[in-house]
């Protein structure tokens, strides 16, 4: 079976996770996926597949005889889909032979246009795959899972010889969890791979530090007509916070290493407000002031209006795997020979986000990330290519390859 086939029935079912319910999974449903993947993968004779309590799948293959001695090797990637244009079943859209152009998504009304994503142009003639218009796809990270485990039939055939190869599928990515209750002895690699990023032959090391603000705002609400000098309206100074931050460090303004403040989500009336920022910097020092900056405005509106009226509290997401990686860079050697070996370019990005393989870096599994072939997640313009697809498991074969040779 291809990896977009097995892509095209994992997209049906509906994984998105959440912030709101504060389980693990956050979300049952994640385990409709993970039942199906652990049946698939033993009928491709992983024996002792399973899912355990927190919807973590985990699978072993055993090393070709005389290799069982040698370096485990792990592959990842996440079930879960974010949960905006998630609220009714994803319908697949296949178009073969795209001829690089604006193409309608299905009756929603949504163009996918080169204007808005210049790289379709390098997509004709491909078969490419997409929602209609009206969900996400899902490819992030569904995509991952198809490759991988088409990668385990590939396995099968016994042409290339291997150690002991450990494939995890994890739960809540999206929401920042993906490694809350991941079993580091019971996934059992000395090193491993995500496949969680976009273009084929992407390989990628370097991710932001990433945190979340929240600022909450208490102020003093009296009658507007007799205000004077004692209101205190909490919307008016959660706007002046914002104002005080750098204009032009917004994601809109910002690419490859340079860092932003992301105004998420916000809140507020005369008596309270809030304001939800996420703040990203590859570089740890850049990263810090950041930090640093929101706390400065902070005091600087206390002394203004009072003692009380800002709070802000800053908490730590995930750190830049480049500090771990840098300690064993023969991965990123190994994955670069491969896409070479593939006829690939091999793409060396930033990471502007996140992936579970940052977290297990310093866990003790340092674990770069490699492109699954997708482009646009997170929105109703996701789309993938068959073909993509197809070099993304090429690559993570001749990766597996070039580790024993």
């Amino acid at each position: 079976m291809k990896a977009y086939e097995r892509l095209l029935s994992y997209v049906r079912v509906f994984t998105p996770s959440s912030e709101e319910t504060g389980t693990s999974p956050s979300t049952q449903y994640q385990f409709d996926l993970a039942r199906q993947l652990v049946q698939e993968l033993k009928e491709l004779g992983v024996e002792d597949a399973n899912v355990d309590e927190h919807c973590y799948v985990y699978g072993h293959i055993p090393a070709t005889q005389g290799y069982e001695s040698r370096q485990k090797l792990g592959f990842i990637a996440h079930m879960d889909t974010v949960s905006d244009f998630c609220d009714h079943p994803v319908t697949p859209v296949v178009t073969p032979n795209y001829d690089g152009r604006e193409l309608a998504l299905g009756t929603s009304g949504r163009i996918l246009s080169p204007k808005m994503f210049p790289h379709l142009s390098t997509l004709k003639g491909r078969t490419l795959i997409t929602s209609d218009g009206t969900t996400i796809l899902g490819a992030d990270d569904k995509a991952g899972v198809a490759e991988i485990m088409t990668m385990i039939e590939h396995l099968n055939n016994g042409t290339i010889a291997h150690g002991p190869i450990s494939v995890a599928f994890t739960p809540d990515e999206e929401i920042g969890m993906g490694t809350d209750h991941f079993d580091i002895k019971k996934f059992n690699a000395d090193y491993a791979y995500t496949l969680d990023g976009d273009t084929e032959g992407e390989i990628q090391y370097e991710n932001f530090n990433a945190g979340r603000a929240v600022v909450e705002f208490t102020g003093v609400n009296v009658h507007p007509g007799s205000s004077k000098n004692t209101m205190i309206n909490a919307a008016l100074v959660a706007m002046e916070f914002n104002s005080m931050l750098p204009a032009a460090d917004t994601p809109r303004n910002t690419e490859e290493y340079e860092g932003f403040f992301h105004l998420d989500a916000m809140n507020g009336n005369v008596s309270t407000a809030m304001l939800d920022y996420i703040i990203r910097d590859h570089d740890a020092a850049s990263f810090s002031c950041r930090i640093k900056t929101l706390e400065h405005i902070a005091k600087i509106l206390n002394e203004k209006w009072g003692e009380g009226t800002v709070k802000l509290t800053v908490t730590e997401q995930y750190r830049n795997m480049k500090e771990i990686i840098n300690t064993c860079m023969d991965l990123i050697d190994c994955a670069t020979a491969a896409c070479k070996e593939c006829g690939t370019p091999a793409l060396i990005t930033p990471i502007r986000g996140g992936t579970d393989g940052a977290r297990l870096s310093f866990m003790g599994i340092p674990c770069p990330n490699l492109g699954t072939g997708g482009h646009a997640f997170h929105g109703p313009y996701e789309h993938i290519t068959v073909e993509g697809m197809d070099i993304a498991v090429e690559v993570v074969l001749k990766i597996i390859e070039l580790f024993y040779k």
